[in-house]
């Protein structure tokens, strides 16, 4: 009877892992069977993450159609991906070329999007751009091509592809955005500016969409590295707004985040926050105790000059 009681704990943890991951494991199989056949788009699939999307759609048997501003990096992503692919359960991905920042382009390059298969599936607006400095060092002309980047250039292909989805009454379109579009961090306004206007015409258009069926979602990682980083050496504790946004700098892997759009498009979910528990609690803070977090911002601005004085 005592040994029976000693070994009940860990026999019963044994049996709940068994079923989180044959959970999991179904959860993801059912992901990929979800993409199977769906023409998907993704935008500048030549960066780390449109790579990591691009190969778990491709394994998923979705007819990708892959856009990227270089020619060459999108002919060696399709090298890649149907050199480890099973070709009689994938299909050859279709390339085009589209720099998102390129506002005038983007009319005729959805057109050549529309002329591959015939339709979008799901369209996955994955392009960004990013930028880093004071407000007064930021030129206006850098402002407004961070906006065209990240807010104009997905709005824009986003309206070319929607009479298509909206006259089939079926589609999906995902924005891959940034947690920086729920919050704003100091020397990135014209970064958190265009993401925080990027969500809001999403909100917009999911509500508007639910009537044709076509489903909007919004995935807010924080930082995206291409490697796990550790912090740089540092006294991290001397300043709250460090303690605060430390695990940003940390970020989520491409795979992650890859991964999760997957779900996302299997699931059907509306918004997803992907962040560790303190930038998490950050986006908590700054709706409901703004006071609070406006004045760890500032002690952080106030650090940051007198490190520059000294």
């Amino acid at each position: 009877m005592g040994i029976l009681a000693v070994l009940a704990l860990p026999l019963l943890l044994l049996g709940i892992s068994g079923i989180i991951y044959i959970y999991q494991s179904v959860r993801w199989l059912l992901s990929k069977s979800a993409v199977q056949n769906k023409v998907v788009v993704i935008t500048d699939a030549i960066s780390g993450l449109g790579k990591e999307c691009s190969r778990v759609f491709h394994t998923g048997g979705a007819r990708l159609v892959l856009c990227g501003r270089t020619w060459e990096k999108l002919e060696a992503l399709y090298d890649a991906l149907i050199s480890v692919a099973d070709p009689s359960m994938t299909y050859a991905p279709k390339l085009i070329l589209l720099d998102i920042s390129n506002i005038n382009c983007i009319q005729d390059v959805a057109k050549e999007i529309l002329n591959c298969y015939g339709c979008v599936d799901i369209l996955i607006n994955n392009a960004s751009m990013k930028v880093k400095g004071a407000v007064q060092s930021i030129s206006l002309e850098l402002d407004k091509k961070i906006m065209d980047a990240n807010y104009f250039g997905p709005v824009t292909l986003t309206k070319a592809i929607l009479p298509n989805m909206i006259s089939r009454r079926t589609g999906q379109i995902v924005l891959i955005n940034s947690i920086q579009g729920k919050i704003g961090i100091p020397f990135r306004a014209a970064y958190a500016a265009s993401k925080h206007a990027a969500v809001g015409f999403f909100d917009c258009l999911r509500a508007e969409m639910e009537e044709f069926d076509i489903s909007v979602s919004t995935v807010n990682p924080t930082f995206i590295c291409s490697y796990h980083r550790q912090p740089a050496p540092g006294n991290w504790e001397a300043s709250i707004w460090k303690f605060f946004f430390r695990k940003v700098a940390y970020g989520v892997h491409p795979v992650e985040v890859a991964e999760e759009v997957l779900r996302t498009v299997s699931s059907k979910k509306q918004e997803v926050l992907m962040a560790n528990p303190i930038p998490r609690a950050a986006v908590y803070i700054r709706t409901f105790f703004p006071e609070l977090f406006f004045a760890i911002v500032a002690s952080e601005i106030r650090e940051k000059l007198k490190t520059e004085e000294e």
